[in-house]
C-alpha cells in the first residue's frame, strides 16, 4: 500500500476497524445548484443514507414518497417501497447518461443513481482506495492558504461505478481529507472540487460533515460563486 494511503486510513480510524463493520447509516441534507440545473426539486429535509463498507451498494430513503427508497448497485438502480415491492427500476444505468450535458434534465432513476454512487464514495473514502483493483500514486500537493496538502491520485476499477475513472485526494498534515476532486462523467464531465470539512469520530472511525463541491476552474481553483452540491452529515451509525 502507497505510504500516503497507509497514513490516512489509519488517521481516519485504520482498517482492522474499518473492517469489523459492514456497513454505515448516516443523516443528510443536500443543496447546491446542480439539483435545479438538472430540473430537480431538492428536498430540504433530512434522509437516511445507508452503504455497505466492502461492495458497493447503497440506499436513500425517503425518496420521492415517505414510503419509497433507492436500491443502488453499478448495474442496477430501482425505486423500492418500504415493503419491497419496485416502483421503478433500470439496469445499466450508466448508460442512459451517454451525450448528457452539465444542463441535461435528469430523471428520478438517474437521480437516484448519482446519489447512490457519489455517497458511496464519500462515505468509504479513503478505506476504498485499498479495494482490488484500485491503483493509487501520489500527485503535486495543493496548497491552500498557509497548509500544503499531499496529493493521492486514484484509478478507479471498470467494477466501481464513480464520478470518473481518476480522481483526486488531498489530505493535511494530520492525514485526514481536505478535498476530493473528479469529473462528473454523468453531467458532461464537467471538473469538480469538493472541500470537506467539521470530521467526527464515530465507532473509532472519522468522517467528514460537511462536503461542499464546486465547478473547479483554471489552476485547479475551485469557483467559490459556482456551488454545485453541498451535503451536511450527522448521526453516523455503523453495522456489524
Amino acid at each position: 500500500m502507497h505510504d500516503l494511503l497507509a497514513r490516512a486510513i489509519a488517521a481516519h480510524g485504520g482498517l482492522d476497524r474499518w473492517n469489523t463493520f459492514k456497513g454505515v447509516t448516516a443523516t443528510i441534507v443536500t443543496g447546491g445548484g446542480l439539483w435545479p440545473m438538472k430540473g430537480l426539486e431538492q428536498d430540504p429535509n433530512p434522509r437516511e443514507e445507508t452503504v455497505t463498507l466492502h461492495e458497493e451498494t447503497a440506499s436513500v430513503s425517503p425518496f420521492g414518497q415517505p414510503d419509497w427508497h433507492t436500491a443502488f448497485t453499478p448495474d442496477r438502480i430501482a425505486i423500492e417501497t418500504t415493503t419491497g415491492a419496485v416502483v421503478s427500476e433500470r439496469l445499466d444505468p450508466r448508460a442512459s447518461f451517454v451525450d448528457h450535458v452539465m444542463n441535461t434534465p435528469w430523471d428520478p432513476l438517474q437521480r437516484a443513481y448519482f446519489n447512490g454512487y457519489a455517497m458511496w464514495t464519500y462515505l468509504t473514502t479513503p478505506f476504498l482506495l485499498a479495494m482490488p483493483g484500485f491503483e493509487v500514486a501520489e500527485i503535486s500537493p495543493w496548497q491552500e492558504g498557509g497548509e500544503l496538502w499531499r496529493g493521492l491520485r486514484a484509478r478507479f476499477p471498470d467494477a466501481i461505478a464513480s464520478h470518473s475513472k481518476e480522481q483526486d485526494f488531498y489530505f493535511g498534515d494530520d492525514f485526514l481529507l481536505r478535498r476530493h476532486d473528479y469529473h462528473v462523467d454523468v453531467a458532461g464531465g464537467f471538473p469538480a472540487a469538493q472541500y470537506v470539512y467539521d470530521i467526527v469520530e464515530a465507532e473509532g472511525l472519522r468522517f467528514p460533515t460537511k462536503r461542499r463541491a464546486y465547478v473547479r476552474g483554471p489552476g485547479l481553483k475551485p469557483i467559490r460563486d459556482l456551488l454545485m452540491v453541498s451535503i451536511d452529515l450527522s448521526n453516523f451509525r455503523l453495522t456489524t
